[in-house]
Order: structure tokens, then C-alpha cells, then sequence
């Protein structure tokens, strides 16, 4: 068992450090080895915090199910996908997840890692009506965009693409650390040549939607027999709007990412007390946002308020 997690890197990490230190801290150092049986207490009770999802997010993670078994299943038999099927799917887990919250606190509070805790259930007691005419609502607007995108039309291509894979939990290493990358699609166009990252998004379009889909561009260069960044075509599906924008990076683009990477690695770095062995400064040393906004959607509200929430 180690002491201290393996240090790595992902677009999400960064992206918590920079929203908030202690928030950083609590994910990805106090909740180590909080999944044992035999470790403190604050571990345990940070590991499970971690484990709370919000109901977009976790409708969000179900389309992605629902498209990658939906796709997987059509290009090994041919049946075409139904959208009916794939909305009683997404309602289940919909439903599931209701049913865990408000049933299986216990269950989820032993094992948090096979059941599912909603943040409003957890620090609201409910779901407010009006978030979940929101999702059903978006159900019905995620799965007629996706029945219409240009990814789905060349999933029906089977002669002449090739499934490379989807939904892989991956990394590459940039200057000896771990950067993970979980790609949605990569598929190759045999007609065009062309290596293709897809993204599915179920959220608004975001400023760092084009260096998350560049560093899995700079993961697919280091991967596969690829000649050249002009033989990778990366594409976002924004299946709440139904917009797709498709991009040609630039070496430009592979340097901002490794910008970005250098700068957050070294913010990192500040806050670690052996880099070698990736131990952490004490707790008291990681700020906590002073934005009230920001925390009231913290999975760690109930660690820096005294009343437990905001």
C-alpha cells in the first residue's frame, strides 16, 4: 500500500487546482487509500465525498454509456441503434441513481464506489423539480442530435472506418509524468486517411474544450503510425445545441497544451512537501476559495464549514 499517490496529470486535475487548492488537495491526496477498511477516518469519509456526483454530471456520464454501447454494439452485428432503447437505458440510471440517494445512504456510505450519491440529495435532502424537467427535457434534445451528427453517419460507414477504440481509460508520459486521457472515439477514415478524436459533450461549449481534444491529439501522435498532425481530425459533439465543430490543429496547438502542462506542474509542485515521492504539504497550506458560489457545488463542503454545508 502506498503512502502517497503516483503523481500525474489530467486536464481535470489541472482544472481543480486551479478552481481550488484545498479542494485539490481533499481529491487527490486526503482521499488516498480512503477505499480501505483499516485507514483514518478522514480518508474514508474524503473518499466517499469524492464519490458524490450531481445530477448533470452523472446524466451526462450515462449518454456517454448509452452512445459507446449503442455504436459498440452496431459495428459488431449491424443492428442499428434505437433511440427508444437508449432512453429507457439513460432512465434507468437515472432512476437507479434517485433510488441510491435516497434509499441506499447506508449502502452507498460503506460502499461508495458501487453506488450512486447525488451532491443536491446529499446537502439538499432533494432534487429540485425544476433540474429534473432540465434533464428529461435534455434527454429527449441529446439523442436526436446525436442520431444527427456527422460522428454517428460515419459510425454507419463500417467498410470504411475503423473503430479504434472508445471510452479507454489511458495515458502517455510528458517529461516522466503520467498524463491520462480517456477519449470518447478515435476512429480512422480509410477513404480520407484521416485519424479522428470525437468528443461528446452533454454541457455548454467551454474555452478548454480545443486543449482537451489537442492533448488527446498529442496522446494518438505518440500511439499510432500517424505522419503527420495533418493526418488527425479532432471534433467536439455538442449534443445539447446540436453544433459540431471540427478542428485541424496546428503545432501551435500541441505547445499550449504543453504550456499548460508545464505551468500546472510546477503550481504542483509548490505544494508538495517531497516531490520525489509525491508527499503533500500539510492541509493548511492548500487555501480554500473564498467564493461561496463555488462552494455551494463542492463534493467537499461538509470538511471547511462548520455547519457542514454553505
Amino acid at each position: 500500500m502506498a503512502k502517497y499517490p503516483e503523481l500525474s496529470w489530467s486536464i481535470a486535475r489541472h482544472k481543480t487546482l486551479m478552481t481550488c487548492a484545498r479542494k485539490y488537495a481533499y481529491h487527490y491526496y486526503t482521499s488516498h487509500n480512503g477505499w480501505l477498511h483499516d485507514i483514518d477516518s478522514l480518508s474514508q469519509q474524503t473518499y466517499r465525498l469524492k464519490k458524490i456526483t450531481n445530477l448533470e454530471m452523472h446524466f451526462g456520464s450515462i449518454v456517454h454509456d448509452a452512445i459507446e454501447k449503442a455504436v459498440t454494439h452496431y459495428r459488431k452485428t449491424g443492428e442499428m441503434p434505437q433511440e427508444e432503447k437508449m432512453k429507457d437505458f439513460i432512465r434507468r440510471g437515472l432512476n437507479l441513481a434517485y433510488r441510491d440517494s435516497h434509499e441506499r445512504e447506508y449502502m452507498w456510505w460503506r460502499r461508495p464506489k458501487g453506488y450512486t450519491m447525488l451532491h443536491e440529495v446529499y446537502y439538499g435532502n432533494q432534487v429540485p423539480d425544476e433540474k429534473i424537467t432540465k434533464i428529461r427535457s435534455r434527454l429527449e434534445t441529446v439523442l436526436k442530435n446525436f442520431f444527427a451528427s456527422p460522428t454517428f453517419r460515419d459510425m454507419l460507414k463500417r467498410q470504411e472506418t475503423d473503430l479504434i477504440e472508445s471510452e479507454k481509460f489511458r495515458y502517455l508520459r510528458i517529461d516522466g509524468v503520467k498524463v491520462f486521457v480517456v477519449m470518447d472515439l478515435l476512429y480512422y477514415h480509410f477513404d480520407t486517411g484521416k485519424w479522428i478524436i470525437v468528443d461528446w459533450k452533454t454541457g455548454k461549449q467551454t474555452d478548454e474544450d480545443r486543449n482537451q481534444l489537442a492533448l488527446y491529439a498529442l496522446y494518438v501522435k505518440h500511439t499510432f503510425p500517424v505522419e503527420s498532425l495533418d493526418d488527425i481530425v479532432v471534433r467536439n459533439e455538442y449534443l445539447l445545441d446540436g453544433e459540431t465543430s471540427e478542428y485541424q490543429l496546428r503545432q501551435e496547438d500541441l505547445d499550449q497544451v504543453q504550456e499548460i502542462f508545464d505551468r500546472s506542474l510546477q503550481e504542483m509542485q509548490r505544494y508538495m512537501e517531497d516531490t520525489e515521492q509525491n508527499a503533500p504539504l500539510p492541509l493548511t497550506a492548500f487555501p480554500m476559495q473564498q467564493d461561496e458560489r463555488i462552494c455551494a457545488s463542492c463534493n467537499y463542503q461538509e470538511l471547511c464549514f462548520p455547519s457542514g454545508h454553505v
